[in-house]
């Protein structure tokens, strides 16, 4: 079945709770637009997307969610320029993920044009959420989950799409402390570490409030079998700069293929700063911060962009991170959001204008 905008069904609000919205008081993810998203998976197909008031979701008790866990999602933003024209930063490759997610998950896949009309009509509608002060935007979460009914252990039949939205402020920009851990994992060789599922995210809550109560801010997650390689930072890609080249994991069973990461890959190049795509172990980063040629690690991801970290723990060890006025990790950083804000020429060709 194929769709356009003008298939979406819509319902609008009867009153817009825009006024109630403190847009200079916006904390992350906890107020949201007028309307959503909703598409349902029933009898092998999914039907045509509504857009309706935000409300809340009504499920049986029995649905799978609640025990077999299929549900994925995604992170995205829509940014508002000066001129409060509309963009999206790379929005089909969170289309491709969310996919890619789906098939590792037993959910069936969505069509583009439900994710990219469905996204579009919605946008259009709750524009005026779109926060304009410097650092902010609207935050984009398209999920899918099991909604069919029953006990039994099997792939659900009857699955919901949905996209929810929420303006947010800029995300923590503070200083970021992290402990290396060396006994939980995860993902694992084999497993869905790849996936944007939610019991990725419930596993690293356990031993990230462990890191917590230690001091720190965040977790640096190693490999699941020696804890021997650095693999990612909370729920970011990560970033390792020793003298002047930038380090990053490759991508894995276990490491997520983040589109921010492919963003600072790419822009890193045509800067002319050298990259490496390669496994890193703990032993260098350690020694690299012992001798001084460790200058910087930050996490990449949607909600920060780049998060600096200015030290990390290690066998009851913290290793301060020097404070550098011209790093790479802010040129970046400074690159990526212009782009996405529309301050800039867009040779890349990932700027996505919502049109009407």
């Amino acid at each position: 079945m194929s769709i356009g905008t003008k298939d979406i069904i819509v319902e609008k609000v009867k009153t817009s709770k825009i006024d109630k919205v403190d847009f200079d008081n916006l904390t992350f993810g906890s107020v949201f637009t007028d309307h959503m998203l909703v598409c349902s998976y029933k009898n092998g197909a999914w039907e045509t997307p509504k857009v309706v008031p935000y409300q809340p979701i009504t499920l049986d008790p029995s649905s799978k969610i609640f025990h077999y866990g299929q549900s994925i999602f995604e992170g995205m933003k829509a940014y508002k320029d000066e001129n409060g024209e509309v963009f999206l930063f790379r929005p089909l490759e969170n289309f491709k993920r969310l996919n890619i997610s789906a098939e590792r998950m037993c959910i069936p896949n969505l069509p583009q044009e439900y994710f990219m009309d469905g996204l579009t009509t919605l946008l259009n509608l709750d524009k005026k959420f779109i926060p304009t002060k410097e650092g902010s935007s609207l935050y984009i979460r398209p999920f899918m989950f099991a909604s069919g009914n029953g006990f039994h252990a099997s792939p659900a039949d009857e699955y919901k799409f949905i996209i929810a939205c929420a303006p947010s402020g800029a995300y923590f920009s503070g200083k970021v402390k992290v402990l290396i851990e060396e006994k939980y994992s995860r993902s694992a060789n084999g497993g869905v570490g790849f996936a944007k599922t939610g019991g990725n995210y419930a596993g690293q809550f356990y031993p990230t409030q462990l890191a917590v109560k230690k001091g720190y801010n965040q977790v640096i997650w190693t490999d699941d079998t020696n804890h021997e390689f650095i693999e990612e930072a909370g729920a970011m890609n990560i970033f390792v700069r020793i003298n002047n080249t930038l380090l990053t994991g490759p991508t894995s069973d276990r490491i997520l293929d983040g589109i921010t990461r492919k963003s600072i890959l790419d822009i890193a190049k045509d800067q002319g700063i050298k990259t490496e795509i390669r496994k890193i172990t703990v032993k260098e980063v350690v020694e690299a911060a012992k001798d001084g040629t460790l200058k910087e690690m930050f996490g990449a991801g949607t909600a920060a962009v780049i998060s600096p970290i200015s030290s990390f723990g290690y066998r009851d060890t913290d290793y301060e991170l020097p404070e550098l006025e011209n790093s790479f990790g802010k040129r970046l950083k400074k690159i990526i959001t212009d782009i996405q804000y529309n301050k800039s020429e867009d040779k890349y060709g990932w700027r996505f204008k919502v049109t009407e």
